[in-house]
């Protein structure tokens, strides 16, 4: 039994229910002739011609249609391949970016938290008792050393350096009497016209009165710098903060009122603890040649903001406390740190690093390319054949955002740092296209990057 039908959905059909075939109506009709099971039962009604109509034989059409087109993209499947796939068909292997190993000299830098402090810091306090009367600075501003702040009621002051000054004047009219007199009865001595006591007295008076000029001196001295203490002015130069007393109250009745604080921003210091254990470790590395000194000189230090940033300015190491605090194990540095712009304030909290060491055949590498966990740290590396190792190793500190790798790598080697992502959507096993990684933001290189060394910071 066979049945013709057209696969074209747009021909028309016909049937000729005398001569049992479907008949085209178009010109273009080209009949499949389909073999159909002799011994299935219900052939005679399923293709039996009385029982189809216009509407069953569309339906069978667009159903040709459909498996026509479908064999036909099957055959262009098989015999064309996708560009750019490897010969067998499979998929080509991931890029992963990766930096190659080239060992050398790292400076070991440690990064403290520290404080920073005004160089020198003076409290402006009044010294004199009374009304205070004046300010005559702006607060905020800068000052300079022996610049006029305050002005006390100087009244009472005044009247003190004029008495001492009339007890001055009759000091010296005394001295002046006492010494004629005694001029006057030295050569009477001598011919016994006097006594020798009167003489005697008459010279213990001079002596007498001259002492009193003397003590006369020092209290119009007294009474000068108690004037001049009315007049408060700026023990240092440097940034004035806010007056903490105003016009009309009394100062220094009983005891030195503070008026004001004033700090030298320029320079600043900066002091951060290192733990002892650590500064301890160090010492030992340095003595058995692992590591060698940062420098002859006074080691230089960067100061890194709340905000992440670096200062543009060096500082300079000034000296290391001698004993540990008792509390808290740690030993406290110092360090000098310029500040002519003064935008760094007194109290402000910083990280402070410092070269303390040189490690020799040292490397360099990202920090995203180090793997830290309780069981250690790990990179992957990328063989000659592509394949993925796991390889354990040891981080000694960091450098310029890089992670200090002082043991388990070879030069030459390639380290995994970018593309882990893709591995994970891959089986295990899958080789790896080594790619040369650039740093976001870089422009990219056309040689291979290379974990080289930092440069050395500068002596």
């Amino acid at each position: 039994m066979y049945v013709y039908c057209d696969p074209l959905p747009s021909s028309a059909i016909a049937h000729d229910s005398h001569a049992g075939r479907f008949l085209a109506a178009s010109p273009d009709f080209k009949p499949l002739r389909i073999p159909m099971p002799a011994q299935s039962p219900q052939s005679h009604a399923l293709f039996n011609p009385s029982l189809v109509t216009p509407g069953r034989t569309a339906v069978w059409a667009r159903r040709w249609s459909v498996i026509s087109v479908a064999v036909l993209l099957v055959a262009c499947g098989k015999s064309e391949a996708p560009a750019g796939a490897p010969p067998g068909g499979g998929m080509p292997a991931p890029e992963v970016g990766v930096v190659t190993v080239a060992p050398g000299d790292v400076g070991l830098q440690t990064e403290l938290p520290g404080r920073l402090e005004a160089s020198r810091v003076a409290q402006v306090r009044a010294r004199a008792a009374g009304i205070l009367q004046q300010r005559l600075f702006k607060e905020g501003s800068d000052v300079k050393a022996g610049q006029a702040l305050f002005r006390i009621d100087a009244a009472p002051y005044a009247a003190a350096m004029q008495s001492a000054q009339a007890s001055l004047a009759r000091a010296q009219a005394n001295v002046a009497q006492a010494t004629a007199l005694a001029e006057r009865y030295k050569p009477l001595v001598a011919e016994n016209a006097i006594s020798q006591q009167e003489y005697a007295n008459a010279v213990a008076s001079q002596k007498t009165a001259e002492a009193d000029v003397a003590v006369a001196k020092a209290a119009v001295q007294t009474a000068s710098i108690n004037l001049n203490y009315a007049n408060v002015t700026a023990p240092i130069a440097g940034r004035i903060g806010r007056a903490l007393v105003t016009e009309g109250a009394l100062v220094g009745q009983g005891e030195a009122t503070q008026l004001a604080v004033i700090q030298q921003v320029d320079p600043m210091y900066v002091n951060f603890t290192q733990s002892a254990a650590e500064a301890m470790k160090l010492q030992r590395a340095l003595e058995s040649g692992q590591l060698k000194g940062a420098g002859t000189g006074a080691a230089s230090v960067r100061v890194v903001l709340e905000d992440g940033s670096e200062y543009a300015k060096a500082g300079r190491l000034l000296f290391s406390d001698l004993s540990v605090d008792s509390t808290t194990g740690q030993v406290t540095l110092r360090a000098e740190v310029p500040n002519p712009g003064g935008s760094l304030l007194p109290g402000l909290y910083v990280r402070v690093r410092l070269e303390q060491a040189t490690a020799r055949d040292a490397i360099t590498l990202p920090q995203q390319a180090v793997t830290r966990s309780a069981q250690g740290d790990s990179v992957q590396i990328v063989t000659a054949d592509g394949k993925i190792e796991q390889r354990t190793i040891k981080v000694g500190g960091q450098q310029s955002g890089k992670w200090v790798v002082m043991d388990g790598l070879k030069a030459g080697e390639q380290v995994m740092v970018d593309g882990f992502q893709k591995l994970q959507m891959m089986p295990p096993g899958t080789p790896v296209k080594a790619v040369p990684w650039t740093p976001a933001g870089a422009p990219a290189a056309a040689a291979p990057a290379v974990a080289a060394p930092a440069p050395a910071a500068a002596k």
